[in-house]
Order: C-alpha cells, then structure tokens, then sequence
C-alpha cells in the first residue's frame, strides 16, 4: 500500500498538466448528454447517439480502493480494446515510473483515494497522447475509464491570448512542478522552448513568442506572450 505518488510519477503527471485540462474542455464539449454504452470486442464507445472508437484505459474499484491498468485486466489482456493502454505499461518501463507498470494500484493508503485514481486516468491519457478520459460508472463499487480513440474528438488548440490562464490552471492542479508543467504543455504542441535561467523562453506559431518566468519557489511568477500584429 502506498500513500503517495513516486517523484517519477508526478514529474510525468506535471508534464501533461496543462494540456491535459484543456484537452478535457474539449472532450466534455463535444460529447453529447445521454447515457453510454460499450461493445469492447469492437472497441466502440456510444454516448447519447454518437458513436466513437474506444480502448478501455483502466478501471477504479471504489469499494477496494484500487486501481487496475486495462493492459493488466485478465479478461481484456491482449485484445484490441487495450492495444492503446498497452504503450502506458512500456513508457513506464522505460521511464522507471513504477505506477504505470504495476498491473494494479492500491490506493487505499491515500488520504482521497478516488482522487488518486483521477489522476492515474490523467497522466494515462497523457502518455497515451489520447484526447481526454471518460470515467463512468460501471455497476455498483466500479467505475470504468475509457480513452477516446477516434480522429472526429476535436484537439484543443495552443491559443497566444488564453496561454497565461492556461498554464497557470496547468500548474495549480498538482503544484508539484510547474515548470513541469510549462515544458510539458509545449511538448504535446511542438513547440520549441529553451531554458534561460529562471525562465523558459517557448517560440509560438506564426512567429510569436512567450516567456514564462519562475520564482525563488519553482512557481510560475508571469507569462509575456508577445503577438506579432
């Protein structure tokens, strides 16, 4: 049993901080309301009428207070439906981050367990590269997570005139890293950035740049973005 999260962990988790909040923005727009169903052997998600490929990213025991990578799921080892979940248990090997290999979790040491679990869901859906998570109750003390795996799920955009509010949402989720997070955030955008001191310096699209500066702290002390006309 453990009762936090490894560093390697949440410098991973971190990375996909910022991104990962808006990218849940534009998942939750673009789902319609309506109940869901799954038909895992054909990887597909329905909700309220629309219909989306799917993998089964994990599933969270409430009653056991324990995590289980859908990778790792006995009856759903090997097939299709995990095939993405799969690459979550190889990057972890290769990154040495502990969580992402055990086939389970016990999270009953943490002080929010079922917290503990969203976060799991998260950094998964990062390293997965998917556009967002849906957690869903499964039947009585089981919630099921699925990532979207479908090219119609819209990617939410790098936007010069929200990135401060960005980043700073990013870094407030965890507050174990933010520079984590900032660095991150421009990786799932390709976007080149270089440290220079207390600042990372990031060149934006269109020829536009941004300076994130960091205090004594490690915490994100301003965000210039400087917008061509």
């Amino acid at each position: 049993m453990i009762s936090e999260f490894s560093e390697p962990f949440l410098l991973e988790a971190e990375r996909h901080a910022a991104w990962g909040a808006a990218q849940l923005e534009a998942l939750n727009a673009f789902l319609p309301d309506g109940p869901w169903s799954a038909d895992l052997p054909s990887c597909l998600y329905r909700q309220g009428g629309l219909e989306l490929r799917a993998a089964v990213l994990g599933t969270y025991d409430t009653d056991e207070r324990s995590w289980m990578w859908g990778w790792a799921n006995p009856g759903l080892r090997g097939s299709e439906v995990v095939a993405l979940t799969a690459a979550i248990e190889r990057y972890g090997r290769a990154h040495g981050i502990p969580e992402l290999t055990a086939e389970a979790v016990d999270l009953s040491g943490f002080e929010d367990p079922r917290r503990a679990a969203e976060m799991l869901a998260f950094t998964g859906m990062g390293v997965a590269e998917a556009p967002g998570y849906m957690g869903l109750p499964a039947g009585p003390g089981t919630r099921v997570y699925f990532l979207p795996d479908d090219p119609r799920v819209p990617r939410a955009a790098l936007d010069p005139v929200t990135l401060p509010r960005t980043l700073l949402t990013g870094a407030g989720l965890i507050g174990h890293s933010a520079r984590h997070v900032v660095g991150g955030y421009f990786d799932h955008h390709g976007v080149p950035h270089r440290t220079e001191g207390d600042r990372i310096v990031a060149g934006l699209p269109g020829g536009n740049a941004a300076e994130v500066g960091f205090d004594a702290l490690g915490r994100i002390a301003g965000v210039e973005v400087k917008v061509l006309p």
